[in-house]
């Protein structure tokens, strides 16, 4: 298998085709995460107050696992937590697990603009079952194979702007936990942490909880400050324990909101005033947070949806199992307020004194009590909103993962790229001329045989090998300038045999494709070259007898002809080295 590369500049996951746009994607363990204690990127173990991004240079491993992440902010310097924790293993609670954060610039959500396919990050705990069905790998799939909590899912549907009642919706993977195949069969661009982590009650996980997110987009310049909120201890009914209670061994409450800048770890919005803690202080518990904040430092609340574009913050945010809003009426729709849901301050005279459901977990693809039955609803852990595409390799504005699920690209591999990005040559080429067989001693062992300006002809592939999408272009570069050549087709292939000044090696049923300049020496044929344009599967079906159309699972060899003037051999022509290529859907 042939995966695609996407590099990291200076120590940031890039998000979008263009090289010179780059995002970063930082994240968080939690406190049960298998990588507690294990070496990051720079050999000091992991913990789950430290904020990580990617450390790898190549985001999709053609082998092995991806690399340990990158610490981004250590707990102790950078957020003003205590020292002390670092070196713990898995199911050791301490007193610094950062179990929401932002940098404040996250992407504003619009009264007049659907939020679009794949804009909505997010992530969940490894007892989050999902809704079934629809396109794959998503939160059920992976949920299945055990690694849906290390995951990022992305919503699947446009939804129409927030506020939105409980509404049915499907989500779909689009970053993956270690980059390597679930048993699920998929994988994609991978940010380097333990799965599969098959939900299990208990303080230990067999793999890891992405626990908090972050997305800073192109163009957005990261402040200064990072939002955050630290774990409550509530007894969460899957694990049948309680959390680590990291907010209460700071003095702090777990549904408030922190800031650091530099001074340590100071108030930024009170419980109260996000509609928590009501029912009882120190009840409730901010398990995601999306922010926007308006650049003064201080938690303007807005009393309703939209304040924020009248230079009030935007604060979602969802609440952890256990939390005693849970199940409460909130103040948008007066309906019962779930762990999956996207929350925000209470709405000015509304239903309740509660936070109001801005996005539901049902758009999301979560289950819920209130619309599934299910006894506890899925856990929605971090979250963000962006406002492009996370990854679009082949520039169609559209998101790769909600292009391929929906059938719109092929990815053959099911390696979470479109086959038309990859970068990987396309076909086993064969047929090359060692000394043995040069027809007059004109070897050339990793091209065709040697011609009259001393290099050989190499043919190779690029595009894919799908009938689909017909984008395979044949290449063949080292031949004569300003001449002509042709490339053939066969069903077979026969041991090099001496022809000409080269080798000829494609046999069979022998089909040609019309004949072209090799103007400075180097020329294409395939799909948006001026030599058939049309894509040759398009050509074979149309110019060749049946014996030579390529289909889904054909087979055939390609090698090129071209003059010669004054080779070696004293002939007319050459021959390139072959080319044989499977077809895919």
């Amino acid at each position: 298998m042939q995966l695609r590369p996407l590099t990291l500049v200076s120590s940031a996951l890039l998000l979008t085709s263009s090289a010179a746009a780059q995002s970063q994607f930082s994240f968080s363990i939690d406190w049960q995460s298998a990588s507690m204690g294990s070496p990051a990127s720079s050999g000091v173990p992991m913990t789950d107050g430290d904020l990580y991004h990617p450390s790898t240079t190549t985001l999709m491993p053609a082998t092995g696992l991806a690399a340990a992440p990158t610490i981004s902010l250590g707990h102790a310097a950078d957020l003003g937590l205590p020292g002390g924790c670092v070196g713990r293993g898995p199911g050791m609670p301490c007193a610094i697990e950062v179990d929401a954060f932002s940098r404040g610039t996250d992407h504003q959500f619009g009264p007049n603009l659907p939020i679009q396919r794949g804009d909505l990050l997010f992530s969940v705990d490894e007892f989050a079952a999902g809704r079934p069905g629809g396109p794959l790998p998503n939160v059920h799939s992976e949920f299945l194979a055990g690694d849906s909590s290390a995951d990022t899912f992305g919503n699947l549907n446009t939804l129409p702007p927030g506020p939105l009642p409980p509404m049915p919706g499907r989500n779909i993977g689009m970053i993956d936990g270690d980059g390597a195949f679930s048993a699920s069969g998929f994988t994609y661009p991978s940010i380097g942490l333990k799965e599969p982590n098959l939900p299990a009650p208990g303080p230990i996980d067999m793999g890891d909880n992405q626990d908090a997110m972050d997305v800073v987009e192109p163009g957005t310049a990261p402040g200064g400050a990072v939002y955050f909120s630290l774990d409550g201890g509530m007894f969460d009914g899957r694990e049948g324990i309680p959390n680590s209670n990291a907010a209460a061994a700071n003095g702090v409450g777990a549904a408030d909101i922190f800031v650091q800048s530099g001074a340590g770890m100071t108030l930024w919005a009170s419980a109260p005033s996000l509609g928590l803690d009501l029912v009882a202080p120190l009840t409730d518990d901010i398990d995601a947070l999306i922010l926007w904040e308006n650049g003064n430092g201080v938690a303007d609340v807005s009393p309703g949806p939209y304040g924020w574009q009248n230079g009030m913050d935007m604060i979602l945010f969802s609440v952890r199992r256990g939390s005693a809003v849970i199940g409460r009426p909130d103040s948008q729709f007066g309906i019962p307020i779930e762990e999956g849901d996207l929350l925000i301050p209470p709405v000015a005279g509304g239903a309740s004194p509660f936070p109001a459901i801005f996005i539901p977990a049902e758009a999301l693809g979560l289950l819920t009590v209130r619309t599934h039955g299910v006894s506890l609803g899925d856990d929605l852990d971090s979250a963000d909103h962006i406002g492009g595409d996370l990854f679009d390799c082949d520039g169609d504005s559209r998101e790769d993962a909600i292009a391929i699920a929906l059938g719109l690209v092929i990815d053959g591999d099911q390696d979470g790229v479109p086959d038309s990005c990859s970068s990987a040559p396309v076909g086993a080429p064969f047929c090359f001329c060692p000394m043995a067989a040069a027809p007059c001693g004109n070897a050339s062992p990793t091209t065709g045989c040697l011609n009259g300006i001393g290099t050989g002809a190499l043919l190779t592939g690029s595009g894919s090998s799908s009938v689909t999408l017909d984008n395979l272009v044949l290449t063949t570069s080292g031949m004569p300038a300003g001449s002509f050549a042709m490339t053939v087709m066969g069903t077979g292939t026969t041991p090099p045999a001496a022809l000409a000044n080269g080798l000829r090696c494609v046999a069979g049923s022998i089909h040609r494709f019309p004949p072209y300049s090799t103007a400075g020496g180097t020329a294409s044929i395939g799909r948006g070259t001026p030599n058939v344009s049309m894509g040759l599967v398009a050509y074979s079906t149309s110019s060749f007898s049946p014996s030579g159309h390529i289909t889904v699972g054909s087979t055939f060899h390609f090698q090129t002809f071209y003059r010669d003037l004054g080779g070696p051999c004293g002939a007319m022509f050459n021959l390139s080295n072959a080319l044989t290529v499977n077809f895919t859907l």
